[in-house]
């Protein structure tokens, strides 16, 4: 399983237009083949920091599969106007399990 990790900078006047529009991109989500979830996080000491993360099969079910998708058009279409900057992006995959999720 890979894990998506988005940096998302908005705005912080318009959160709730962005988390509204988050929202209507779930089932954006859950539609995209081999994507195991998603969830947005509010980062609390820095207005407008947000991080987007993904759950992917493999890391191709996100740079070849969805990447190249209209579901990504229709994410970017739906979050982009928020972004004051580019988005960061990391994947990661788990080495050590300790517990909890």
């Amino acid at each position: 399983m890979i894990r998506e990790i988005a940096q998302l900078v908005i705005d912080p006047a318009k959160e709730a237009e962005f988390l509204e529009a988050v929202g209507r991109a779930v089932p954006i989500f859950q539609a995209a083949g081999g994507c195991l979830g998603m969830s947005l996080e509010r980062v609390i000491e820095t207005p407008g920091l947000y991080r987007l993360h993904v759950l992917w099969e493999t890391l191709e079910a996100h740079t070849e599969g969805f990447r190249t998708s209209d579901g990504f058009q229709q994410w970017r279409a739906l979050a982009g106007p928020f972004f004051t900057q580019a988005p960061r992006v990391d994947h990661s995959e788990p080495v050590v399990t300790g517990f909890g999720s």
